[in-house]
């Protein structure tokens, strides 16, 4: 599969370069599916931690590089990711290496099928200048909110004004050009601000910004971005709306997840994810699980490996004796195929992290949100939700049981309904605004006359 490329009737092949993390991989691949379907050849540059496994994507052409700590990362994934993203900045001259070996080829063959551009998510912090090398024209996938985006752009002056770094006397003050957004919304990351910085600068060095949003949901934010970077944006999510949803986890699907949602009264399921990355400790674990069981809810949760900080969370994690309380009630799995578990008829509640591609999930389903918020942007998205669309309820408290089962009772059974109709309102702009004449179709056409012109 890999090396061999494969050609389109365009005649014309553009380079992605995700970020090997399945937060980022998966609207990439969807968006290389999307521009493949509109004619480009697509190449996929990888690294050997977490590599897509190229047989679930045969219109694709994958190309990887080497990186020795990578690999022996990809094996022992190490305790704390972001050990993955130092790593990930010393990749700077096997990508360079690699990038030059497909530029060679593509010249040397007979039947010569021009690169139009490179894509890269903003993380990769060389990428600008290592295409620029080559006069590769260079786009960026903004795989999360443009709110956040715009928060990030934001930082100096919001640094001027005194909101950040977030200081405790001030932390429930709202950000008056930043709504619905506080201050304790902010990145905690503000320690690490040279890297946001850097996303930021490589953003804007770019020759334009595609995003996985639509403008019905977020268009203050997307014309705010444009008005400060001053590059050409294109919303043309929700990407996985486009393009056939193919696997790209890394872990198996427990399928007796939906045998047993199948059982369930329509809109009774609290469905319980944190996403592929975010931990928490074991005690908010147990309050967690405490919580559950004393909400009277039906939920079903994902336990996966690595939820809990320092160990692998399974069920021998749980109290003793927690399942058989639990009884039908309850059904705990280590994965679940989130579309599908999200499109159940028998699921009402998506208790969520809010990473920006489970929020978007739950728009697209028409399914409200308690959000418990862990790390990166899923702050800003979890306000977006419970203040900005109010379409869900934020965990303010922080995990206590008690503040848990009143929360998905809440949610399930006493404010649900209004929260329904508000996202249901947004799932049918979300659905529409991908068909031809809608929002996003009409910037994928933009996108794609763009790519065209380089």
């Amino acid at each position: 599969m890999e090396g061999i490329m494969k050609q389109s009737k365009l005649g014309r092949r553009l380079l992605l370069f995700p970020t090997p993390f399945q937060g980022h991989q998966y609207p990439m691949l969807h968006l290389a599916t999307l521009l493949h379907s509109k004619g480009f050849s697509i190449t996929i540059i990888q690294t050997p931690y977490n590599p897509i496994n190229p047989t679930y994507f045969p219109h694709l052409t994958f190309r990887s590089f080497y990186n020795s700590s990578l690999e022996s990362y990809s094996k022992i994934p190490p305790s704390d990711p972001s050990t993955i993203l130092s790593v990930m900045d010393d990749c700077s001259e096997p990508f360079q290496d690699c990038l030059s070996q497909i530029l060679q080829e593509t010249g040397a063959a007979t039947d010569k099928e021009p690169i139009a551009a490179l894509i890269t998510d903003p993380v990769w912090k060389f990428a600008g200048s290592v295409a620029a090398s080559f006069n590769l024209p260079r786009m960026v996938l903004r795989t999360g909110s443009m709110s956040s985006l715009l928060v990030f752009s934001s930082l100096p002056c919001l640094r001027e004004k005194g909101y950040f770094p977030p200081q405790d006397h001030k932390l429930n003050e709202p950000l008056p050009e930043l709504p619905p957004l506080k201050a304790r919304d902010l990145p905690l990351e503000w320690l690490h601000n040279e890297r946001l910085e850097a996303l930021v600068q490589e953003t804007k060095i770019s020759q334009g910004v595609i995003g996985n949003t639509f403008e019905e949901l977020e268009d203050y934010s997307i014309a705010r971005v444009h008005q400060i970077l001053s590059i050409p944006i294109f919303p043309i999510g929700p990407l996985h709306k486009h393009s056939p949803t193919y696997d790209t986890n890394y872990w198996a699907q427990d399928q007796t997840s939906i045998g047993w949602l199948n059982k369930q009264a329509p809109k009774s399921v609290l469905y319980v994810s944190f996403g592929s990355v975010a931990a928490m400790s074991k005690t908010e674990f147990l309050e967690l699980a405490w919580g559950l069981l004393d909400s009277m809810v039906p939920f079903l949760w994902v336990v996966r490996p690595g939820l809990i900080q320092g160990s692998e969370a399974n069920n021998d994690s749980l109290p003793e004796g927690y399942l058989e309380m639990v009884g039908e009630r309850g059904h705990v799995v280590k994965w679940a195929p989130q579309l599908e578990v999200l499109s159940h008829p028998s699921v009402g509640g998506f208790w969520t992290h809010n990473g920006w591609n489970s929020t978007l999930e739950s728009i697209c389903e028409g399914v409200p949100m308690l959000c418990q918020p862990i790390l990166s942007d899923q702050n800003m998205n979890a306000r977006h939700v419970s203040d900005g669309w109010r379409i869900g309820l934020k965990l303010e408290k922080g995990l206590k049981r008690e503040e848990i089962a009143r929360s998905i009772r809440k949610l399930m059974l006493e404010e649900g309904e209004e929260m329904r109709n508000r996202i249901t309102a947004l799932q049918q702009k979300a659905t529409l605004c991908v068909k031809e004449g809608g929002s996003s179709y009409i910037s994928l056409e933009r996108l794609t006359s763009y790519l065209l012109s380089f």
